[in-house]
């Protein structure tokens, strides 16, 4: 396979993630991903922030949200974040500070 080629596929791969997780998986929580999985959508997004940053294109943490949510963040959590319990929220920090640092 040539570079462009798996370059394209990879893409499509992500883009297919996002459309799963943002229109058809709207229901789980990234609470739930951070503790499962170790990363969730903020990551994905931080992830495409930095991959810009990295190429020169200036792009905030809120606008790398935008980019990979399709709205604001405020948005998201009004139409599809849920209270998370005292001990998800625990385990959140620790899978946190294992996957993305002390923050």
């Amino acid at each position: 396979m040539d570079k462009q080629t798996q370059i394209e596929l990879e893409a499509a791969a992500f883009r297919r993630l996002q459309k799963h997780l943002m229109e058809d998986r709207t229901d789980v929580q990234n609470i739930d991903m951070m503790n499962l999985a170790g990363f969730c959508r903020n990551c994905l997004s931080r992830w495409y922030q930095e991959a810009a940053n990295e190429r020169g294109i200036e792009m905030t943490k809120d606008e790398g949200r935008e980019a990979f949510y399709g709205m604001t963040m405020d948005e998201w959590k009004a139409n599809f974040q849920t209270d998370a319990s005292a001990a998800k929220q625990a385990e959140f920090k620790d899978a946190f500070e294992k996957n993305v640092g002390k923050g």
